[in-house]
């Protein structure tokens, strides 16, 4: 039985106040934007053949009127902005679907057809949107799609929009960026595990929505629980200024690499005087580290691309659109988003850089760090979904490592051992339990999570720790204005009291996996070799591709597993010849002999050796604990 929600706390109430006091929410012209040329509403929930609802829009249809105490209002405003859906004209010729999904999918009106700038997460969701748009206006073929970066809800629908047979043919052609396929199969594969499981709390699709529980994640308002999907480009776009044509569209290019993925690119349609700025401005503080986690992203790099922008673009067109979010109309007001995005990330960069060369450390210039007036006051700037806080951390991870320099916090105890000590130090539990819920009355929330989450690592069945550690959770996130913030407050509130609600959205999918170059293949086995069970195993396994001419040696010793493609001295023990569109199978159960029987793979020589392989492979947990260490 799930857990009662608590009374918001008088401090927060305090906080909701002040904020609603200093920040100018008499400015509209967000709303006036986010509904300006709706075509269509969203009619119905997406389901799956099951009948499973994979998306609904309509449970957000509590975002209405002033903030409950129980949300930040800056975030409730961002919430019932990005909640607005349906079939929007951007401009006449090109049409945006937007929330059917964390971000969204636009559609570039051609001579005959249509040409798709991303595809949503889901398949399901993808073609409901596809739905939509043919719906009001005509049954127009997709000519191209275009991914413009390589994170999953940008590619992960495209099944719903076109088949690999459109593909193969050369009826559908496919952009991409430069390290496209790389990036999004290795982030996707390489810590997917991981990811995602963190992925579940930063997005809260497992949450109940309410004033209460999830009210949207800033960027938009969750992610969708369906079947990821994925299509190799047809055509790679490498230099800023490349030009293609498709279906009587004119397209212009900008490569972003390095900014808010590592393959980006940005699109202007000089025939329709637009902008698709992909995610690199967005309405609202991007993450230079994704709280789900990532590579840092270069904030430096992030404003110089948009430098550039501005300099190509800016002066001719009339309207910038994004993957997320809702259009800007107006050169000039066009000039200024983009000019106040820019600013914004080149002032993080060079503020931390300057304070840390002063000798602070992330968390106190995190504590430090001021935005100016102009930045403080943008909506477009507000920590919907990165924050100030972590995005300063993250810059001087990026520069200077996890390691402050401080040689206290060179060799600490994990986080199992550090708790126990510190909760023996401080007199035991129930004694650091009631000097923290003083703390709590108090309105000190931060150091409550701080000390009770000792309590809690140290004693996880102390049942007064579990329930003031959620209750603490749950008043930080009703006070966060950052809803992935939010998010994962919330969700350890729920985890603590109900136990874990696991990964709701898995993006290491078949077809994900299917893109694994054999190299890639190889790493991600390699990495989930569970090196002390590997010890004392040696063997070698030559893998032979018979459509590619290729030939790799697998070589497992030392509890590590090698590979090279080039010539090797001797035998391998065992030879599995297959081909290299059946490789990936290994990556999904393909090693037993089933497996490889079912992918058509031979194997000669030494029948044990994969299955020896197999018995020290460690998948990783999709569930494991995140608020409690087991």
């Amino acid at each position: 039985m799930t857990t009662q929600p608590r009374p918001v706390a008088p401090a927060i109430v305090e906080q909701q106040a002040a904020l609603l006091a200093r920040l100018p929410f008499s400015d509209d012209q967000d709303f006036e934007d986010a509904n300006r040329g709706l075509v269509a509403p969203i009619d119905d929930p997406v389901v799956d053949e099951d009948g499973k609802v994979l998306w609904d829009n309509a449970t957000y249809s509590f975002l209405d009127g002033d903030a409950p105490d129980s949300v930040n209002p800056s975030l409730w405003r961002q919430s019932k902005l990005a909640a607005i859906g349906g079939l929007f004209e951007v401009v006449e010729g090109i049409y945006q679907v937007r929330g059917m999904d964390l971000s969204n999918t636009s559609f570039v009106e051609g001579d005959t057809g249509v040409i798709v700038i991303d595809t949503l997460l889901s398949a399901e969701t993808g073609a409901a949107a596809l739905a939509l748009y043919r719906k009001h206006r005509g049954d127009r073929p997709v000519k191209a799609v275009i991914y413009t970066h390589s994170h999953a809800d940008h590619f992960g629908g495209v099944r719903g929009f076109v088949t690999q047979d459109d593909v193969d043919t050369g009826a559908v052609k496919i952009f991409a960026p430069e390290g496209f396929i790389e990036e999004a199969v290795s982030e996707n594969v390489y810590a997917g595990t991981a990811m995602n499981r963190r992925a579940a709390y930063m997005y809260g699709a497992a949450l109940a929505r309410g004033p209460q529980g999830q009210v949207g994640a800033g960027l938009g308002q969750t992610i969708s629980i369906g079947t990821v999907s994925l299509i190799a480009p047809t055509d790679i776009v490498t230099t800023t200024g490349h030009e293609e044509t498709v279906d009587g569209v004119r397209m212009v290019f900008q490569m972003a690499p390095g900014t808010e993925a590592p393959a980006e690119m940005l699109i202007y349609l000089p025939g329709f005087k637009a902008l698709c700025a992909a995610e690199d401005a967005t309405h609202n503080l991007h993450n230079l580290l994704t709280l789900r986690g990532a590579v840092v992203r270069d904030p430096h790099a992030w404003a110089r691309y948009l430098t550039e922008t501005i300099d190509l673009f800016g002066g001719d067109a009339d309207v910038v659109f994004a993957s997320h979010h809702w259009p800007t109309w107006g050169t000039e007001r066009v000039v200024g988003f983009l000019s106040t995005q820019r600013d914004l990330y080149a002032y993080l960069h060079d503020q931390t850089l300057r304070m840390l060369n002063k000798g602070l450390v992330g968390p106190e210039i995190a504590e430090e760090i001021v935005l100016p007036p102009a930045l403080e006051n943008a909506w477009n700037a507000r920590g919907y979904y990165g924050s100030v806080s972590h995005n300063v951390t993250a810059i001087y991870q990026r520069y200077l490592g996890w390691f402050d320099g401080n040689p206290a916090h060179l060799w600490e105890y994990p986080p199992v051992e550090r708790a126990t000590r510190y909760v023996e130090f401080m007199g035991g539990a129930d004694t650091v339990v009631d000097k923290a819920r003083a703390a709590f009355d108090a309105g000190d929330y931060r150091w409550v999570a701080e000390v009770v989450n000792h309590v809690v690592f140290a004693q996880p069945d102390h049942a007064a720790a579990r329930e003031l550690l959620a209750d603490t959770f749950e008043q930080l996130g009703y006070g966060s204005e950052n809803g992935t913030w939010r998010d994962f407050y919330l969700s350890g509130a729920t985890e603590l009291r109900d136990g874990s609600f696991g990964t709701p959205t898995e993006t290491t999918a078949p077809d994900v996996i299917g893109q694994l170059s054999p190299s890639m293949l190889f790493d991600a086995i390699a990495i989930q070799v569970d090196g002390p069970r590997a010890w004392e195993e040696n063997l070698t396994v030559d893998v032979v591709l018979s459509d590619a001419d290729e030939r790799y040696r697998l070589r497992l010793a030392n509890g590590v597993l090698t590979y090279s493609p080039r010539p090797q001295k001797g035998d391998a023990d065992a030879v599995l010849r297959t081909t290299r569109r059946a490789l990936p199978t290994l990556a999904s159960g393909g090693l037993s002999p089933d497996g490889l029987a079912d992918a058509g793979m031979e194997l000669t020589g030494d029948a044990s050796v994969l299955a020896r392989l197999a018995a020290v492979l460690d998948p990783g947990d999709k569930n494991f604990a995140i608020v409690t260490p087991d």
